[in-house]
């Protein structure tokens, strides 16, 4: 592929990796994505209680890499005319393409999600919101997932005053083994949260939730729900699952446009033994750093690919360290307390030097 250019749109997780892998090659590269400095999407729920977190720039992440970064955004695809079109209008051509745009909340069509809640992707703003309200009130999370379980427990343990309550269509945590979902209900319960299960949110309101199980009043709206894929994926012609995810092959090639590669929230993964990869950080830096070997000569493998743990954050001062099999289902066997803590510390930490 010497001489060729290589196109990479998305600095998540997956696009800053790939980026800075391929960067090792002979190839020209230019990775476009607005963001200057790596958004780190999993400590969100610190930043949504006024914590500073690492977030190094992406110039540092690609130092010493043959990578032109466009600090702008794409918002159309040519793929017959190989080329990325960005908002200031300027049409890119490229001989391969890395789309790893990744995922956004899903608002699920809910009437007035949109409008009344915060996700975590406004956390600095949520944080304003809640530092800045007059009096104490009420905080609902919605959502039973991993990102509605960490920012309720944070919420909560920074702002005593607040009544968080978390709201969740199911059980909260459900997809834990029995001894992780009941550490995450107590730390839950220490904390004051009130957990409202069966709660299937129906329409958010500026006072609060309508669920199927009754009104909830809330000042503030929290959403935490399920993520879905970027849509330009869906837009441009790419082939795409029901979800909007590109089906790609077993070397996240699109099977559509052979000279398009898919990785992080953006690609359908299915694996041997392992099965569908979730959208997780977990899952997409690796497809990353894969498609930097693979697009340098490195590696001429298949994307290969097992789980080994799941992280929780709890606070400040808990955390849930989940033990899995590599097909991602539970072991009984959890990690909690101070240990539990200094292992999430680690991994979460550890994240952007890896991106390397």
């Amino acid at each position: 592929m010497t001489g060729k250019h290589i196109v990479v749109i998305g600095a998540g997780y997956a696009g800053l990796s790939a980026a800075a892998g391929i960067g090792r090659g002979p190839n020209q590269v230019t990775l476009i994505a607005p963001e200057q400095r790596f958004a780190h999407r999993v400590r969100q729920h610190e930043i949504a209680v006024g914590r500073r977190i690492s977030r190094p720039e992406v110039s540092h992440v690609l130092r010493g890499r043959k990578v032109t970064h466009l600090a702008t955004r794409v918002v159309e695809l040519d793929l017959a005319g190989r080329k990325v079109v960005t908002e200031d209008g300027k049409r890119i051509a490229y001989d391969t393409l890395v789309y790893a745009l990744g995922s956004r909340v899903a608002w699920s069509d809910v009437p007035g999600a949109a409008e009344h809640a915060y996700s975590a992707e406004n956390a600095e703003e949520l944080h304003r919101r809640i530092t800045g309200a007059p009096t104490p009130g009420t905080i609902a999370v919605v959502g039973g997932g991993a990102t509605g379980i960490e920012l309720a427990t944070e919420l909560a343990e920074a702002h005593p005053d607040w009544q968080v309550r978390l709201v969740a269509s199911g059980p909260v945590g459900g997809w834990l083994s029995q001894r992780g979902r009941a550490h995450v209900l107590s730390v839950l319960g220490r904390l004051g949260v009130r957990v409202d299960e069966a709660h299937q949110v129906t329409a958010v309101t500026a006072a609060g939730l309508e669920t199927a199980a009754g009104p909830v009043p809330a000042d503030v709206v929290v959403w935490a729900g399920s993520l879905e894929p970027h849509p330009l994926a869906a837009e441009s012609g790419l082939a795409v699952t029901d979800r909007g995810q590109a089906v790609v092959d077993d070397r996240l090639r699109s099977v559509s446009h052979p000279d398009v590669y898919v990785a992080g929230d953006a690609a359908s993964v299915d694996l041997p033994g392992v099965g569908h990869l979730r959208m997780a950080c977990a899952t997409a830096q690796p497809q990353g750093r894969y498609l930097g070997k693979l697009l340098t000569g490195r590696t001429d493998k298949p994307f290969a690919f097992r789980y080994l743990t799941q992280c929780l954050s709890l606070g400040r001062g808990e955390a849930l360290v989940q033990l899995i099999h590599g097909d991602d289902s539970m072991k009984p066997r959890v990690v909690t307390g101070a240990a539990g803590r200094l292992v999430k510390s680690v991994i979460v930490n550890v994240l952007p030097l890896s991106l390397r």
